[in-house]
């Protein structure tokens, strides 16, 4: 996959603080040609350097996590940026009709083959949030925002935990809790309507999305002890967390793919698309030089002996 290093229509001019020096390169002389370019499975978009630096950062730091999607290598040319990824063919989970799923800004689900769920796509995560501490972008798909988001109020980690609130809502009733085609209705209905439970659902998923999907980002399940106490609900008693991490829990889903080469959950459009030799080549290779590593510096990664 690969990043232009291009701006965007909407950039704004970089300030100092935007090339943080991130140390020395692992593997400063990775490029292009030291690896094969089999197939063309989608394309990005240009990227503001803070978002891929963050992106690359949070790749970094979670690059053993069973469900998160890992990063091999990162390196750069003059005119790109590469990152060596995890293949993940399984789906996206937005698309999967047995989960009819979304996420807010900071990612995105798709399914390993054998169908575990993997986290992707990290480029408007929020690096270094301590319990105690508060941000105000306004970011997110609109069915999922918190109500502190929509007031434009600070708001914490606790924004995730309405968040999965409103992911839980959507897997058990079909759409976000407070869905309107009209967005301004919905804004309103995530601001003033009180949540409503229909059905014949259990006493511990009545409570839990209630306590999940608090207004009140003080009083919502997880302003105390964070994840703590989402895993200790009740609602999760079944669930053996140690099984879950090292997958021994059979998934649900099965994304049936052949094995880890199938490309059939991946746009023909972009699959029968032939490997441009722009991607692999570039006119200047040398990854090493100044020009090169200058513009994000840090950039580079290869694992080392001990990863």
């Amino acid at each position: 996959m690969e990043r232009s290093k291009s701006p965007d229509c909407n950039s704004q001019p970089s300030s100092p603080t935007d090339n943080i020096n991130l140390g020395p390169s692992a593997n400063p002389n990775a490029k292009p040609t030291d690896f094969d370019f089999l197939k063309i499975i989608g394309k990005g978009s240009f990227g503001k350097q803070n978002h891929i630096m963050a992106e690359r950062n949070v790749l970094l730091k979670n690059v053993k996590h069973p469900f998160l999607v890992g990063l091999h290598y990162s390196f750069q040319t003059r005119e790109k940026l590469y990152f060596v990824l995890d293949y993940v063919n399984g789906g996206e989970g937005l698309k999967a009709r047995k989960y009819p799923i979304g996420l807010s800004g900071s990612g995105k689900l798709s399914f390993f083959f054998q169908g575990h769920i993997v986290l992707t796509d990290f480029g408007l995560c929020k690096e270094g949030m301590e319990p105690e501490e508060t941000t105000s972008t306004f970011c997110g798909t609109p069915e999922y925002l918190a109500p502190e988001v929509l007031k434009k109020q600070p708001y914490d980690r606790t924004v995730d935990w309405w968040c999965l609130g409103a992911v839980l809502y959507e897997m058990l009733f079909g759409l976000p809790p407070f869905y309107s085609r009209d967005v301004s209705q919905m804004y309103d209905n995530i601001l003033h309507k009180p949540l409503q439970i229909q059905g014949t659902k259990t006493i511990a998923a009545c409570d839990i999305l209630q306590g999940l999907l608090h207004k009140d980002q003080k009083k919502r399940l997880g302003a105390k002890t964070d994840f703590l106490e989402i895993k200790n609900h009740v609602f999760f008693s079944p669930i053996n967390w140690d099984d879950l991490y090292n997958k021994k829990i059979a998934p649900p889903f099965d994304p049936n793919v052949a094995g880890p080469a199938d490309l059939r959950h991946f746009d023909p459009e972009f699959t029968r698309e032939a490997v441009s030799s722009s991607i692999i080549r570039t006119p200047d290779l040398a990854a090493s030089s100044s020009s090169a590593t200058d513009a994000f510096l840090g950039f580079s990664y290869a694992p080392n002996d001990e990863d």
